[in-house]
């Protein structure tokens, strides 16, 4: 399970893998990971989320999208 995390971003790179999809090599989420941003994501509509998990999820949207321009690019340069 991953913990909570700070702001950063930053803190979560542990919480990367690379996988093959296709012909590609791609950063993804853990599945850790990516349950706890699911998780978080619930706790958001059901508005029953704390500040400190509205940080963490910030946190983790914003590696996302790092990551998904990040796999945009690796695409592209294949």
């Amino acid at each position: 399970m991953v913990n909570p995390v700070s702001t950063k971003p930053s803190s979560l790179i542990g919480s990367i893998k690379l996988e093959q999809v296709n012909q590609h090599s791609l950063f993804k989420f853990t599945d850790d990971l990516q349950r706890r941003m699911e998780q978080l994501l619930e706790k958001k509509k059901a508005d029953n989320i704390t500040p400190s998990e509205v940080a963490e999820l910030e946190a983790i949207g914003e590696l996302d999208r790092i990551f998904t321009h990040m796999n945009a690019m690796l695409v592209a340069a294949q």
